[in-house]
């Protein structure tokens, strides 16, 4: 089902709404440097998790302000996608991991930033989240991914360039975002719902 990028079949909500991606970024702060670090590039960029673990200092491109993924959803090897992030996301990774100096190193520049396996990654952002107090299905990296779609739409982001940023095959994959409801639709419900409150003396 289509549908099932921002709801489960019980109509149980798949990503994190903005509370709950402020409390699990500020939980992560307070982690391990590496910890930190890894859940900040998860909701900044919306990247799978596979893709965050397969980063390289050769991917952390300073002078584009941006983290270049590859694509590994594609069935063609060798696709990749800049994705913007915020110039402070860059200094942290600098600081913690040494980006600046391993670019200058042959055997550093393709060493990945964190050594570990999927389900450690995994484990590492389910911690940082039960510490949040986040609990559900949307619980987990996925949920962090669904939650950067969803904001960039209600953002104004362009929906091709959040197609882009995610690294979707088809635009109608992406568009499945604007299903979640968002400040521009609560606006047009509130002139709705003043209609009734006017209507009332006809």
């Amino acid at each position: 089902m289509t549908t099932s990028l921002v709801y489960d079949a019980c109509g149980n909500r798949k990503y994190l709404n903005l509370s709950e991606r402020q409390a699990f970024l500020e939980v992560a702060a307070s982690a391990e440097p590496e910890v930190m670090t890894f859940c900040s590039v998860l909701a900044y960029t919306g990247a799978r998790i596979s893709e965050v673990l397969a980063l390289t200092p050769m991917r952390i491109d300073f002078e584009g302000q941006a983290i270049v993924f590859e694509c590994l959803k594609k069935r063609q090897k060798g696709q990749y996608r800049p994705v913007p992030v915020p110039e402070e996301l860059l200094k942290v990774l600098d600081r913690v991991h040494g980006i600046k100096d391993a670019q200058q190193s042959a055997p550093g520049v393709n060493r990945p930033l964190w050594p570990w396996c999927r389900t450690t990654g995994w484990s590492r952002v389910k911690g940082v989240m039960d510490l949040a107090g986040i609990e559900g299905i949307h619980a987990s990296p996925r949920g962090l991914r669904h939650s950067l779609g969803v904001s960039a739409i209600q953002a104004g982001v362009p929906l091709n360039m959040v197609q882009k940023w995610l690294g979707h095959t088809h635009m109608h994959t992406t568009a499945i975002y604007t299903n979640a409801t968002g400040p521009e639709e609560r606006q047009f419900a509130n002139q709705l719902w003043r209609g009734f409150v006017e209507g009332k003396g006809d």
